[in-house]
């Protein structure tokens, strides 16, 4: 008897970071469906292009997340459910984090004609969901992205060990000149899970007096930033590099330090590790460096703990700026020693 695989679609409308994170779920739906597409925000879409196993791409800004969500508009609406209703899909599962609500997008692919939903969801579903999972208690996002895929019926293909992947990135040493190198990333989506501008050009200089060559990476809205962060110690490359060239810059480097934010997920999807600056506003244990080594900086007993800020609310950022040059010194050695624990060559598609 042969039976028809679906045509599958994937639903993770927030940042980058989120969208990497969805990549081994979404490379188990692949590998049992016949046709797989994701539905992801404009600020998700550029990773989306980076992830192994997928068909399609549909980009929807959804008014019930980010930062600065659109105002509700019915026509809008319409034409996204249309757009999805047109491709006849089977099957969605819909990707969210832990204090994110599924129901919105579930409520559209019902209205599309999607037959079957599933997502994890505390609240009632209704009629909304035709898999309504429970997410185990502090599972990290990426691993409960996959036990839901795998809950829904799809399974990593032989070989697939879940980690991070991307698509192969370009060669950019055009951009950063000779190995080794180690990154520093001083910028972040969420000013709370960064270093200030002057705790960060202090790191910089610290490594570049151990020796190290230094490469500060940051988007068009940082050039500031980065341009003071590198000052005369470091490569600046800020506002030089779309996602796939900072993806080449991460897969090249000794180690990456950087916040809770997207280039985290990103070095890690390299296969880089991370020496990585985790303000406890939200728990390290759903959002770290995942399946790569890495060490974690910062004060988790900080008031700031499970507080969400956007804004530090504590004077003087103490639960990250409080980390001392000698720490940042320890974590990247512990990380770039030969005797350190690897992870394997940078694996794509």
């Amino acid at each position: 008897m042969i039976v028809r695989r679906p045509r599958t679609l994937v639903v993770r409308l927030d940042n980058a970071g989120d969208v990497l994170l969805a990549g081994p779920a979404v490379r188990a739906v692949t590998a049992g469906s016949a046709h797989t597409a994701m539905l992801c925000g404009p600020l998700g879409e550029a990773a989306a292009h980076l992830l192994p196993g997928l068909d399609e791409i549909l980009v929807h800004d959804a008014p019930w997340v980010g930062f600065s969500p659109p105002r509700v508009r019915r026509a809008t609406v319409d034409a996204l459910v249309d757009r999805i209703a047109a491709r006849r899909f089977d099957r969605a599962l819909v990707l969210a984090s832990y204090h994110q609500s599924p129901l919105p997008a579930a409520l559209l692919l019902k209205m599309a004609g999607v037959p079957w939903v599933a997502a994890d969801c505390e609240d009632y579903p209704g009629s909304l969901l035709d898999l309504r999972h429970c997410r185990a208690d502090q599972r990290h996002e990426a691993a409960a992205a996959l036990d839901l895929a795998e809950a829904a019926g799809f399974a990593l293909p032989d070989g697939d060990q879940g980690e991070l992947r991307i698509t192969a990135p370009p060669d950019t040493t055009a951009l950063t000149g000779p190995e080794p190198y180690v990154v520093v990333h001083p910028g972040a989506s969420v000013p709370a899970r960064a270093w200030s501008p002057a705790r960060a050009t202090r790191a910089v200089a610290a490594l570049a007096e151990a020796g190290h060559r230094v490469v500060v990476t940051g988007g068009p809205a940082e050039k500031e930033l980065t341009a003071t962060v590198a000052g005369r110690h470091a490569l600046d490359l800020g506002g030089r590099t779309r996602l796939p060239e900072l993806a080449g810059v991460l897969a090249r480097a000794r180690c990456t330090v950087v916040g809770n934010t997207g280039p985290s997920h990103l070095s890690a999807a390299a296969g880089t590790p991370v020496a990585c600056l985790f303000a406890p506003v939200v728990p390290a244990d759903r959002w770290l460096p995942y399946r790569v080594p890495h060490v974690v900086l910062g004060r988790q007993d900080a008031p700031c703990w499970g507080t969400r800020a956007r804004v530090c609310p504590v004077p003087g950022h103490p639960c990250l700026d409080s980390v001392t040059d000698g720490e940042v010194l320890a974590a990247v050695e512990s990380l770039i020693s030969p005797a350190a624990p690897h992870p394997a060559p940078l694996r794509t598609g």
